[in-house]
Parts: structure tokens; C-alpha cells; sequence
């Protein structure tokens, strides 16, 4: 379920995005898979995270794609020399402490008319937006907690703070099954917006 969004949010990625990609908080380049043939469609892919154990195996996966390159850097900070097309980060935001300055630099390296997309999980506000899905008190605690075992911050101020950057955009919430919870579904959402 969540690598069926993490497809749909790489197919956006190219038909909205254009030329020159950014992948920002990589990990191990799994979602070069996700592409496909649409890869090769683009000029360039550059994928970006700071662990170098997870990078060794997004390089390893890059090898094979002549237009795909792979940084070290902090996604707080890292940007490219001209704006590009399209910034994207999956299941990344909630695994940085300071997600605003993530979200703040993804959206100032995106050109005019680019492409910015997050798919991650998340829990909604007590009072969300209007129209927002409002999250059982119950079920905030328990994915807060369950998700922290991993180093994953949930937070609802996300999808607020992309809103507010990027107010062209289209955000669905939806959910997925858990690995050793059956049954039970976790909260997630895809967020695609064009920089105006």
C-alpha cells in the first residue's frame, strides 16, 4: 500500500517535474525502482541524504543510470546551483528534527511552476483544518509512540506547513496496514503542489 503511493508520487514526479529531480533524504536510492522505464526521461536525478551506509547502497543502486547522482549532505541545507523541476521526499520529513527547515529549503529550491511532493505518515491535530481527517485522541498517542520506537516524529504541523508554503496543492490522507499490527491501519499522506 505505501509503495503503491510512493510509485504514484514517482510518476508525478516525472510527468510534473520536467528535466532536473531532487530526492531529498534518499536513504538507500530504494525508490529508483519506482521509476521504472520514466527514468530515463529525465535529465538528471540527484538523490540526497547524510547517513553514508545508507548512501553506499544508493550509490550501489545508482551505478547502472548514467543520469542519476547521489550527495551527501544535510536535507536541511543542501542545494543544488540552479532551482529544478521537481523535490520530492519520501517517508523522510518525519526521520529530521527540524522538519520546518526541510520543508522551508525544498520549496525554495524548486523553480516556478515546479513540482514539490511528500508522501510520509502522520497524525492529524486535535482541531485539524477544515475538511482535514481528525485522528481519535486515542490513535494520535498510539502512533506517536508506536512510530518513535523507530526514530520517526510524527507531527501534525507537516501537512499545515507544506499547505501554507505551497497553497496550490492537492493532499490526500489515507491509510495503510502495519507490519505486525493486523488490523490495524496507519494514517499517511501524499502531497503534491506546483510553486507559483
Amino acid at each position: 500500500m505505501f509503495d503503491l503511493e510512493v510509485q504514484r508520487l514517482a510518476c508525478a514526479t516525472v510527468e510534473n517535474g520536467g528535466d532536473v529531480v531532487v530526492e531529498l533524504g534518499c536513504g538507500t536510492g530504494e525508490n529508483l525502482e519506482r521509476f521504472g522505464g520514466r527514468l530515463a526521461g529525465l535529465r538528471r536525478l540527484v538523490l540526497v541524504d547524510l547517513c553514508p551506509a545508507l548512501l553506499e547502497k544508493a550509490q550501489a543502486r545508482a551505478a547502472r543510470f548514467s543520469n542519476v547522482e547521489v550527495v551527501e549532505a544535510d536535507i536541511t541545507r543542501y542545494r543544488p546551483l540552479e532551482p529544478v523541476d521537481c523535490v520530492y521526499l519520501s517517508y523522510a520529513l518525519t526521520m529530521v528534527e527540524d522538519w520546518p527547515a526541510v520543508i522551508a529549503n525544498a520549496v525554495a529550491m524548486v523553480r516556478p511552476g515546479g513540482t514539490l511532493g511528500v508522501v510520509d505518515f502522520y497524525v492529524s491535530s486535535a482541531r485539524p483544518a477544515p475538511g482535514r481527517v481528525r485522528h481519535p485522541a486515542w490513535e494520535r498517542w498510539l502512533w506517536r509512540r508506536w512510530f518513535a520506537h523507530d526514530g520517526v516524529r510524527l507531527d501534525p504541523g507537516h501537512m499545515a506547513q507544506l499547505a501554507n508554503a505551497m497553497p496550490d496543492c492537492q493532499i490526500l490522507e489515507r491509510r495503510g496496514p502495519v507490519p505486525y499490527l493486523p488490523g490495524l491501519t496507519a494514517p499517511y499522506y501524499l502531497f503534491l503542489a506546483t510553486k507559483r
